[in-house]
């Protein structure tokens, strides 16, 4: 066979790549070559990558081929021969695991995280390890101690955060698929963002070990893709009970079963004060109101449901996850691991500049948020009232779902930001404003893209979200928006024969 070209497949979907490699009409190994050599054209343009696995990756599909020439086709993997990156806070084996940060700059994990571990079972080609938020603080991926992700629809715009490179990765053509990770909208706001199908799912569905942890009770791991199907697939193949994490649930359902269902019957809630909301732009009011209208169209029945608690989300949101990141953090001290600096013969100063130099200032601004929240005649002003909140928040929601199937909302309140144009930590806060809440709650979450805002002309993505371990009546309404929108394209810049020009 010929070596393809660059960008050969990167619009392909997983059962094209499936039905490409068992047909004998292209090999992994040419699948690997070509993500590579996008790689390595077109991520000077975006930095989604920190490190890219070619080594690993062409292991991997020279193990696919050979499975196939000795006669193992029908035994492939659901990912095989599927280019895959994973954010940088999943460990992999012999990879650096920086998580976007200084303090973990030089780590090279002696492990690997479960869900990277099934994805790589299941036939997925690793790319390499994609850029974020330092230890997932931020909703801009500009807070990488290695220098921003750029949005591959326009490179003066953020991807969104943490998970940005993730997003980026995937709608620039340099990844079919990625895993990303999300405490309180960091899957679906990068989504949203960079117009990619994006999904976290209810919180025990994918299991948690060797993810580095900001929030233990709020992180989940997530797939980004350019197709409902393909991040259906993906979850797929990753999900389900594991031994290593206590908070992971046995979970067999098939994401896919119900894709082609249609959503006649289905109900589908409105949460008028999501929609009323102070801050939410008029591009993309227009579009979550125009999802609703088609969804109405195919058959699914509109109704208002009330989600009182929701408007507190917010505030219990930044008095929990600073807590859980102060608590994690605490293992980064400079001694078994991690950045320290140099010249220091009391260990009180060593751990004073380590930690100082180490993490980055939204890092340190968390890191000693949650200190003074956990701090005696301070715990219990903030930390259980967070708590009994975050029981309320939901609790709405299971009322809410007495009366609904799936709830449909913005994922942000606007479109992507220019690189540089908020500084100020509130107003970053303010961009997972409608994200929140789903990750105090547990519940499952998705992006689904629906096209281009009027006034931007940037992606703008629809929230749907679904009763816990229910995930499937989000991915069945998905597929129903996505007959109307269309898949996820790779971004124009991007697509093959934009490269191609590039490339002449």
């Amino acid at each position: 066979m010929a070596a393809a070209a660059s960008g050969a497949f990167a619009a392909r979907s997983i059962p094209e790549i499936r039905a490409l490699l068992t047909g004998k009409q292209v090999s992994a190994r040419e699948i690997a070559e070509d993500a590579f050599a996008r790689i390595d054209e077109l991520d000077g343009s975006v930095h989604a990558f920190l490190e890219v696995t070619r080594d690993l990756g062409l292991k991997q599909a020279d193990a696919i081929d050979a499975a196939i020439a000795a006669g193992h086709a029908d035994e492939l993997g659901p990912l095989a021969g599927v280019p895959i990156g994973f954010k940088d806070n999943m460990n992999l084996t012999g990879t650096h695991t920086t998580c976007a940060s200084k303090m973990l700059e030089n780590y090279v994990s002696p492990y690997t995280a479960t869900c990277v571990e099934r994805a790589l079972a299941a036939g997925g080609i690793p790319v390499g390890k994609l850029n974020m938020d330092e230890f997932a603080f931020g909703s801009s991926t500009e807070s990488s101690a290695f220098g921003p992700t750029k949005n591959p629809w326009d490179e003066n715009h953020v991807p969104g955060g943490s998970s940005g490179g993730s997003a980026a990765a995937v709608i620039a053509g340099m990844a079919t698929v990625s895993l990303g990770s999300d405490t309180g909208g960091s899957i679906r706001q990068p989504g949203s963002f960079c117009g990619a199908v994006a999904v976290k799912p209810t919180y025990g569905v994918v299991s948690r070990y060797g993810v580095v942890a900001f929030g233990s009770s709020l992180d989940q791991v997530g797939p980004f893709a350019r197709s409902v199907e393909d991040a259906a697939l993906t979850l797929n193949a990753i999900c389900g009970h594991d031994a290593r994490d206590c908070t992971s649930q046995p979970v067999t359902t098939d994401f896919t079963a119900n894709l082609n269902e249609g959503v006649s019957g289905m109900r589908i809630g409105i949460v008028p004060q999501f929609m009323n909301a102070e801050g939410l732009s008029s591009e993309v009011k227009a579009k979550i109101e125009a999802a609703a209208s088609k969804l109405e169209g195919l058959g699914a029945n509109l109704v208002e449901v009330e989600l009182p608690n929701a408007q507190a989300a917010m505030s219990a949101y930044y008095v929990l996850g600073p807590c859980e990141a102060f608590s994690n953090l605490a293992r980064f001290d400079s001694v078994r691991y991690g950045y320290c600096a140099p010249g220091h013969k009391d260990l009180g100063g060593q751990y004073e500049e380590s930690r100082a130099v180490g993490f980055g200032p939204e890092a340190r601004r968390r890191i000693m948020l949650g200190s003074y929240l956990l701090s005696s005649g301070v715990y219990d002003k903030y930390y259980y009232p967070a708590q009994q909140v975050r029981t309320l928040i939901t609790e709405d929601y299971q009322r809410a779902y007495e009366h609904c199937d799936v709830i449909l909302a913005p994922v942000a309140p606007r479109t992507a930001f220019k690189l540089g144009e908020i500084s100020d930590p509130t107003s970053m806060y303010l961009t997972d404003m409608f994200t929140i809440s789903i990750n105090i709650a547990g519940n499952g979450g998705m992006n689904v893209p629906l096209g281009l805002g009027a006034d931007t002309h940037l992606p703008v993505g629809a929230q749907l979200i679904a009763p816990a371990f229910k995930d499937e009546s989000m991915f069945r309404a998905a597929a129903a928006l996505e007959s109307v929108f269309g898949k996820a394209p790779v971004a124009p810049a991007f697509a093959p024969t934009a490269a191609a020009g590039k490339e002449a």
